[in-house]
């Protein structure tokens, strides 16, 4: 099986190919990780050029697959694709619709524009929350546990949810979108119409902007993580006002899912203690109910490209 997986980020598009499913091959992250790894950053492409941007991209990797020595220089012929997307996305129509992507605001029907290039694939889609959760079930922290949530914090915040062994999708594939999940004590006007979801306090966009709004001269979460472990104020305050309101819909998610475990990564979870210790403190607070004091919460083990590796399990299942 010729497996080529695609994430549809709100920032990036990445795409790889693999031999065989990911699903099947045992052992760590390390092993199951597609090879190939190929980032486009958003940043600058016009709205216009959405689309062909990510065409060009699939078409490099299969080109580059095939000019592979491990592939025998063999044409490699794509018989089945995963596709990873932001959300909001309606399964049922093939489409996607992400909040930061504003030429796809009204859905853009991914499936369909993928099948053009590869009229023979099967192609299998998801929202890239429901990916997440399937590749820390498969390979990473959520090994091992029948219920658990995946999170990504990031640029926005995602997630998705293994119950009873099983990934749940949704009516509209759309479960899991724990980014949305209103947290108390900030009126913060989100993305998506809304005031008060996560994402719109605990991100590393939104909390870059609130340190900005308070003076700190920084651009990136990296830079706020670094300002805040070298004792910044405004960086601490940034934090720990995302860690806590992240422990606040962890706890609220556990008390609703019913779950053993909560795995978080992206780039902005790798924000060490200033970020982590309010997060466990704000769940030791709120997550008091008898099933769920046990909760375990885990930085997840899978350090780069987590979604892709999620899309091509999603492939190869």
């Amino acid at each position: 099986m010729a497996v080529l997986a695609v994430d549809i980020g709100a920032t990036k598009f990445a795409a790889a190919v693999a031999v065989s499913p990911i699903g099947a091959v045992p052992g760590d992250e390390s092993a199951a990780r597609p090879p190939a790894l190929r980032h486009l950053h958003q940043v600058g492409v016009p709205a216009r050029d959405v689309w062909a941007t990510c065409r060009e991209l699939l078409r490099r990797v299969v080109g580059a697959a095939s000019a592979d020595e491990a592939c025998g220089g063999a044409a490699f012929e794509v018989t089945v694709v995963g596709i990873a997307a932001a959300g909001p996305v309606d399964v049922r129509t093939g489409s996607t619709a992400p909040l930061n992507i504003p030429e796809w605001r009204d859905g853009f029907p991914i499936v369909a524009a993928v099948r053009e290039l590869f009229p023979e694939a099967d192609i299998r889609f998801a929202i890239d929350g429901a990916a997440l959760a399937l590749a820390e079930y498969r390979v990473g922290g959520l090994r091992g546990v029948r219920s658990g949530l995946a999170m990504t914090v990031s640029s926005g915040i995602g997630g998705g949810i293994i119950s009873d062994g099983r990934v749940v999708f949704g009516r509209t594939g759309n479960a899991g979108h724990v980014g949305h999940i209103v947290v108390p004590g900030w009126e913060v006007p989100c993305a998506c119409g809304g005031v008060g979801c996560v994402e719109a306090v605990a991100s590393g966009m939104s909390s870059v902007r609130w340190a900005r709004e308070q003076g700190w001269p920084g651009t990136t979460g990296a830079e706020l993580a670094r300002a805040a472990e070298a004792g910044d104020p405004i960086a601490l305050a940034a934090l720990s006002r995302a860690g806590t309101a992240l422990g606040q819909a962890v706890s609220s998610a556990a008390a609703t899912l019913d779950i053993d475990r909560v795995v978080i990564g992206g780039g902005f979870a790798q924000s060490g203690g200033p970020l982590w210790e309010p997060l466990r403190a704000a769940v030791a607070r709120h997550a008091r109910l008898g099933f769920i004091r046990e909760l375990e919460i885990l930085k997840s083990p899978i350090t780069d490209g987590a979604t892709l590796v999620g899309a091509a399990v999603l492939a190869g299942d």
